[in-house]
């Protein structure tokens, strides 16, 4: 995200394209700090498999991944920016559902998306990447071996029992356009599953990214997919500009794809080929 003044042509930019935030100030580092509730396993505890663990997640997370492309949801995104005094200066929102054509191929249909009204930020394709990618999921699944993973403790979240790693890429590319997320993921000690992030997108160069939280719910009783994504905090800018910015976006309505395409089994084809083939109707004279 670059700071800049608002133009027409990056009003028509928003208007084609679906944004996303993070935040980047010292409030918003909470990974890098002990949380209430974390507690770092003890001597008297059982030894902790870090490694049969990372692989066990990373595992899921390449398998969540794949089983996500075969359901429709949709996404509500709504992007503010603050005043002073705590007024909305500017407003984005894009509501969209995403739903397979008769080619059984996901695309996006946007179903509300009134006129962007944001005056101090100009997206950036990186903020785009972010929106689909880190902020949502995180990790992606090619690219986990790139990831160092570090143990941080246990904690309780509601009513699941996790693990907490500290994550980070193993070497941050120079380019913004390769993005990667840093921060601390929750998973579940039960079905070895992502159900909370917290972090941002890196690298940023001369950009700025607000850090996030994505909670996830199960779908289906299976798969944990994020349900919740939310930011609130400032970018501060190289040269010292500042822009208070708030971030919601929910997905909701996951139904996995029927296809329309009826499948006989061994038993029926069978009996179809038994049946015998009505004669034609004679022509009359």
């Amino acid at each position: 995200m670059k700071m800049q003044v608002f133009r027409n042509s990056a009003a028509l930019f928003l208007v084609t394209c679906l944004v996303s935030f993070a935040t980047t100030t010292p409030r918003a580092q909470a990974w890098q700090t002990n949380e209430t509730g974390t507690s770092k396993s003890s001597g008297d505890s059982p030894p902790i498999d870090v490694e049969k663990i990372v692989r066990a997640f990373t595992a899921k997370e390449t398998e969540f991944r794949h089983a996500l492309a075969e359901y429709a949801f949709k996404r509500d995104a709504t992007v503010q920016t603050i005043g002073m005094g705590g007024q909305i200066t500017g407003e984005y929102h894009r509501t969209s559902q995403f739903v397979f054509n008769d080619n059984n191929e996901r695309f996006e249909k946007i179903t509300y998306f009134p006129l962007p009204t944001l005056t101090e930020l100009s997206v950036t394709q990186e903020d785009l990447e972010d929106l689909g990618g880190v902020q949502p999921f995180a990790l992606e699944a090619s690219k986990l071996a790139q990831y160092d993973f570090k143990y941080f403790g246990k904690e309780r979240l509601d009513e699941l029992d996790t693990y907490v790693f500290d994550v980070a890429p193993k070497i941050v590319p120079k380019k913004v356009s390769e993005r990667f997320f840093q921060g601390r993921i929750w998973v579940d000690q039960q079905d070895l599953q992502i159900v909370k992030v917290r972090g941002k997108g890196v690298p940023e160069g001369n950009q700025r990214f607000p850090v996030f939280e994505t909670y996830r719910q199960q779908v289906d009783g299976h798969y944990w997919f994020p349900t919740y994504t939310s930011a609130d905090d400032e970018l501060i800018f190289p040269k010292g500009n500042s822009v208070h910015l708030r971030m919601v976006v929910r997905y909701t309505d996951y139904k996995r794809f029927q296809s329309k395409v009826k499948i006989v089994d061994v038993g029926d084809s069978e009996e179809l080929k038994s049946q015998p083939t009505p004669s034609p109707a004679p022509k009359k004279p």
